[in-house]
C-alpha cells in the first residue's frame, strides 16, 4: 500500500496527573504499531505523537495542561499501548527590580 492510500487518524489518549500531582501519566493506543515506528517528541507544553502500520498512520499533537519536565520523561511501549510518565516542571518565580520614578 503507498503512503497516499493510509489512513491518517488520531490515536486514543488519555491524560491525568498522579495523586501526589507532580507527574503527568499519559496512555496512547497505538493498535498493531511497531515501536520502531513510534515517534514521540515532548515540549515543555505539548506533545506530538506518530506510529504507523502497513495501512494506517497514527498522528497527532497535543496540549498538556501545565508545564512539563520533557527530559525528565519515561516512555514504555508494550501490546499496543504507549505509557508515558513525566514530571511537572517545579515553578520558577523570577523577580526583577523596577525603578521607581
Amino acid at each position: 500500500m503507498s503512503e497516499k492510500e493510509k489512513l491518517y487518524v488520531s490515536p486514543d489518549v488519555c491524560m491525568w496527573p498522579n495523586e501526589e500531582h507532580d507527574t503527568y501519566h499519559i496512555e496512547i493506543t497505538l493498535p498493531g504499531v511497531d515501536k520502531d515506528t513510534i515517534k514521540l517528541k515532548m515540549h515543555e507544553d505539548s506533545f506530538f505523537i506518530k506510529g504507523e502500520t502497513d495501512d494506517t498512520v497514527y498522528i497527532g499533537s497535543y496540549a498538556v495542561c501545565c508545564e512539563i519536565d520533557p527530559e525528565k520523561a519515561k516512555a514504555q511501549y508494550k501490546n499496543g499501548l504507549l505509557k508515558i510518565d513525566v514530571p511537572f516542571k517545579k515553578p520558577e518565580f523570577k523577580s526583577i527590580d523596577i525603578t521607581i520614578q
